[in-house]
């Protein structure tokens, strides 16, 4: 099966991609939904996290507080580093095993570290990259979730560097556009992936879209 890495910068649109491709009936193992899986009450990546942070990450009914958490790591990279040690392992191995249980032409692995991990892209063929502005990615983080301008330019800073993400990319979809179009280039690339699947060649040189 091939295995296709969806990834990209904070609000360039990875979740809206991913239920575009999950509407043409492709599997989706989704990294950040595996995340959020192990740091529920009770999780595997919760007790972890408990274990190193202290019981200060957590709100008043015991479930992590993922905002106070954010806030640490943005402002610690030392911290934000010890935090991916703990869970990354966790979260590849689920994933993988999502992967290897799903029987299909392709599937797509939404990975927001993909460039960033070596371990991550060995998880799968090819990677499609969803890039956008940094200005647009400011804009959407401030819109969407209430963030100020400083803020949400930490959080860019926080990230791989636009330009490391698009030198790593197979494929690129440029979304800056409307839904209609975004669901457009998700058609092409839905052809293009069924393709290389039945010809057994996910190295064929990537798209480019638009």
């Amino acid at each position: 099966m091939l295995k296709i890495g969806l990834t990209g910068g904070i609000a360039s649109g990875k979740s809206l991609i991913e239920r575009e491709f999950a509407a043409l009936d492709v599997p989706v193992a989704d990294a950040d939904v595996i995340g959020r899986e192990l740091t529920a009450k009770g999780g595997e990546g919760l007790k972890a996290l408990v274990g190193a942070l202290g019981s200060g990450i957590l709100d008043s009914d015991g479930n992590l507080d993922r905002r106070r958490l954010r806030e640490r790591l943005f402002a610690d990279p030392a911290l934000r580093r010890q935090v991916d040690g703990l869970l990354h392992p966790l979260i590849l191995g689920r994933l993988k095993a999502r992967l290897d249980g799903f029987h299909a032409p392709y599937a797509l692995a939404v990975i927001p570290l993909l460039t960033e991990s070596p371990a991550s892209r060995a998880l799968v063929d090819r990677v499609l990259v969803v890039d956008c502005s940094e200005e647009l990615q400011l804009l959407r983080l401030m819109s969407r979730d209430g963030e100020t301008e400083s803020q949400a330019r930490a959080i860019l800073d926080a990230q791989a560097p636009r330009a490391t993400r698009l030198g790593a990319a197979d494929d690129i979809l440029l979304n800056e556009g409307d839904e209609a179009t975004l669901r457009h280039y998700v058609s092409h690339l839905h052809k293009f992936y069924l393709e290389l699947a039945a010809a057994g060649d996910p190295r064929r040189p990537g798209l480019r879209l638009p």
